[in-house]
Parts: C-alpha cells; structure tokens; sequence
C-alpha cells in the first residue's frame, strides 16, 4: 500500500515506481469489457508486479482449464489505481473479477456494495494461517471482503558502520545525527516527509505509538486527543534537526532509498524493498545494511503496516470460479514466489520459513515481530479523503505549529469524514 503514487505500502524495489462525461465512460468501458467473453475467464486486475505473470500462468496450469486468469496490470501510481477501479465499478462493469485493492481501500469498496462478501469454505480458507495483522485489513463492519496477499511493515534501516548501535526513539534519531553531523559524516535520517501518503503513514504511526490514534474505532468520529499533539511536536522537532535532509519535505520512499545507497544519508525509515535494492544497486554497503524495530517517541514504536488484498467484484458473473482463482493467487506458493522475487512480504505465516526465504528476507524474524504491533491506517469508507486533507496539513513538516496544526486536522478531517462520494 496507498500519497499513493501516494500509496507506499505495494510497491516491490524492482517497481519504477468528478464523474466522467457518460459517453465518454461507455466508450472506455466498452472497450474494456468487449463482448463474447469466454465464461471460464477470470479477469485479475492488478497493481503491477514483475513477477506476477508466473503466479498467474502457475494457477491457471493448477486449474486445468476451469478457469483461466486473464492478467490486467493497473496503472503504476496507487492514486491511478483505485480511480480506474472505482470508475469501472460505479458503472457495474462485469468485465471485473478479482481485484487487487491496497489495504486501504477495504472499507469504501465494501461500504459501497462493490465487492463481494467472503463466506463458508473462501472465507475459512482465506483466514487459514494469515497473521492476524494482514487478516484485519481486509475485514469491514466485522465481515471478511478480501483475501489477504502480502503484508508489509517499515523498519529502521541504517550503517551500521555509522550507527554501531541503533537509536529506538525519535530522539535517539536526532541525537545521533547531532553526533554525526559534528563528526562530518552522513547524518540525514531519511523520512517520508512529502505531501503524499508517506506523511500520513509517519504521523499515524507516530500517534499510535503514543496510545493514540486519529479515528475513533468505529471510523466515524475524530479522536486525535494528546498523543496527536505529541506526535505532531515530534515531527516538527525532526523537520528543524541534524537529522533532517534539506528535501525532507519531497522525500519519498525511492528518494530515501537513493540517499541512504549514495551515502548522503545514514539511516532511513521504510519498506523492507530496501534491502533488495541495496543488494542489488550497492552490494559493497550490504554487510554495514542493518534493520532494527520502528522507532517510538519514549518506547517502543509501532510500524505502519501495508499491503495488498484480492477482493471480488460484486459485478463478476463468475464469483466461484473467481473466488477459487483469487485462493489460488494467494496460496503459499504463490506468496512464496511473490515475496522471493518480487520482495512482497507474505500474510501466511508458514511462507516465512519456505524455501529461498532466508537469502531473500534476512530480516523475516524482525517483519513477523513488528507485525504483531503493527499500526493500520484508519479503517473508514473515506479514507481517500481523510489522507488527502492530512497530508495537506502536515506539509511541509517542518512548519507544522502542533496546537494549531491539530485543531486544523480535527476540523479538516471530521468535513472529510461527512464526504458523501467516493469518486476522486
């Protein structure tokens, strides 16, 4: 997951990264859909993946000709993404069948009457092994709309030739780039500080460290009480410090990859498709290459999670074969092959001691542990909205004024939380 060109949380390393006029959908829509469809086709619609066309072929091969999975790529951004999933969806498109959705993207799809129900047998063999974590993400209003694919969670990366120990605290971060900074060595602390979707997965997870969080349970009403107020003091502190790059507030996950590869940075916070990067691009800087826990303000922290889910179209007119084929995209094989080669981190917990996953997630033990902690987005039907309007009040971090920054978020997101549409 995703802000999502903004979304953060699905892109593997190997990644480069107002209704339509009615006329103008139909024609998209007709082409999309054409006619005569084979009634054994399943149409996957999913983000791109460099490695998923050997996922869909296994499946297919599996089936031996119940199905056969036509493989759709979205768009690259998230943001693209879910606009051509929605669009397609409002119009009942049967041409959808299985639907790749950012785990973001549960609550409004289901909200909406979009996406099918998972019961019986699915749904028993979707939950079978899933951390609970990744299993939560696709659940809303206590009922089950996706099978969980891959998970994800963000860690500490950083030199440990200029960190011999790791800071486990924001402030342990800006001592430590205090330090280094006097030394005339790399000293940046890369975060995702850009006004996407990076910012709102920092805040988040930085409130939620604190005890806090920016939703009520329910995802109807604003919380945000004094561990925001904590959060947003620490962020602006960040922005001011040592620790801070100058581009801090266009940082993205990738800029951040190139900063700590290029040796102007000494740590950074992000997705583990880090490692396989530096692996790949700067294989002399591996064995300094260390990952350590989220930070926390004054403990332990608490990770953002992302990921990936199958869902159902409520519009297939093939929903069994269609819930079969998403089981089987999902399986431990397939997680196997997505984590190995496309740096997916699996949901089912058995995947993390399969073949070829010690040379691929070094790091596995440090995922499975953070995930037990790990911190969701806020679960709501307007999600969209209550990112935008916080990535929008957060930028640039380092102009954020907590007391005054909070009471605009409070307002800000509780309008966007009376948004009616679902249509960007």
């Amino acid at each position: 997951m995703s802000a999502r060109s903004r979304r953060p949380s699905r892109r593997p390393w190997r990644r480069p990264g107002a209704a339509l006029a009615a006329a103008a959908l139909a024609a998209g829509l007709a082409t999309a859909c054409g006619s005569g469809e084979a009634s054994d086709v399943v149409n996957l619609y999913n983000a791109p993946q460099e490695n998923m066309a050997q996922i869909v072929k296994r499946c297919n091969d599996r089936a031996k000709g119940r199905y056969r999975i036509a493989l759709n790529t979205l768009p690259r951004g998230a943001d693209d993404q879910r606009e051509q999933l929605v669009r397609r969806l409002a119009a009942g498109d049967s041409g959808l069948d299985v639907l790749g959705l950012d785990v973001t993207w549960t609550a409004e799809l289901a909200e909406a009457g979009w996406i099918r129900e998972w019961t019986g047998g699915h749904a028993a063999e979707a939950r079978r092994g899933t951390l609970p974590a990744p299993l939560d993400t696709a659940v809303w209003d206590g009922k089950l709309y996706a099978a969980p694919y891959n998970t994800n969670v963000q860690l500490l990366w950083y030199r440990s030739d200029l960190l011999p120990e790791p800071p486990t605290t924001w402030k342990q971060m800006m001592d430590a780039s205090a330090r280094l900074a006097a030394a005339g060595k790399p000293a940046y602390g890369e975060v995702t500080g850009a006004q996407y979707e990076g910012v709102v997965v920092w805040f988040n997870s930085m409130v939620a460290s604190e005890g806090g969080s920016i939703l009520s349970k329910d995802g109807k009403r604003v919380d945000l009480g004094p561990p925001a107020q904590k959060a947003l003091q620490v962020m602006r502190d960040y922005a001011r410090s040592k620790a801070a790059d100058p581009s801090l507030s266009n940082t993205k996950e990738d800029d951040a990859r190139l900063a700590v590869e290029s040796g102007r940075a000494a740590y950074e916070i992000n997705w583990p498709f880090v490692y396989a990067s530096m692996a790949s691009n700067k294989p002399d800087m591996l064995p300094n290459f260390k990952w350590a826990p989220y930070p926390g303000v004054n403990g332990a922290g608490r990770a953002p999670l992302g990921g990936a889910n199958f869902a159902v179209s409520a519009y297939s007119k093939k929903p069994e074969i269609s819930y079969d084929a998403a089981l089987c995209l999902r399986d431990p094989e397939s997680q196997r092959i997505a984590a190995v080669k496309d740096g997916l981190p699996p949901t089912i917990e058995s995947v993390y001691n399969a073949e070829g996953m010690a040379k691929a997630y070094p790091m596995r033990d440090a995922i499975r542990e953070a995930l037990k902690t790990a911190v969701a987005r806020p679960k709501t039907p307007t999600y969209q909205n209550v990112s935008t309007v916080t990535a929008v009040t957060l930028s640039p971090p380092a102009s954020i004024n907590p007391p005054s920054t909070l009471s605009t978020l409070r307002e800000q997101i509780t309008d966007a939380l009376d948004s009616k549409g679902v249509l960007p």
